[in-house]
C-alpha cells in the first residue's frame, strides 16, 4: 500500500539558517516551507524534513542519498560549490572521493551538522 505514496526523509539540524544555506544554495534544493520546528526542502518527489533540535550527535552512517546519472559530473559540481567529500581508510577513492564498488559508485559528504549524505550511480 505505501508504495504509491511519496517518501519523506528526515535529518536533524541545530542551526536552521546554516542548514537552509547548505541545502538551498550548495545542494540546490527547493525550500518547500519552514516553521518553528522544521525546515522542509524538496528533492524530486521527496521531502527532506530538517528537524530543529538543540543538541545533536550524528549517526556514523549515511542518512540521505541521491541516485545520479553521472556521478563524476555531480561530484565535480558539488565540489565547486564547497562540498568536501569524505575519505575512508581502506577504500580506494578517486580524486573526487568516489569509491567504485561492485554494485556501482558512491561518494559521501557531510551537511553542516555532520549528517552523512551521499551521491551514487548504479549500472
Amino acid at each position: 500500500m505505501l508504495t504509491t505514496f511519496p517518501l519523506n526523509s528526515f535529518v536533524r539540524i541545530t542551526d536552521p539558517e546554516r542548514a537552509r544555506r547548505f541545502y538551498e544554495q550548495v545542494l540546490g534544493l527547493a525550500l518547500d516551507y519552514e516553521n518553528p520546528y522544521v525546515t522542509v526542502f524538496r528533492s524530486g518527489h521527496t521531502q527532506i524534513i530538517a528537524q530543529r533540535v538543540n543538541e545533536f550527535v550524528p549517526i556514523p552512517g549515511t542518512v540521505l542519498g541521491w541516485e545520479v546519472k553521472d556521478i563524476e559530473k555531480v561530484a565535480s559540481f558539488l565540489q565547486s560549490r564547497g562540498v568536501v567529500f569524505e575519505r575512508y581508510e581502506r577504500m580506494e577513492q578517486d580524486d573526487l572521493g568516489i569509491w567504485k564498488s561492485p554494485a556501482g559508485k558512491v561518494a559521501w559528504f557531510k551537511d553542516p551538522d555532520g549528517n552523512i549524505l551521499a551521491v551514487s550511480e548504479h549500472p
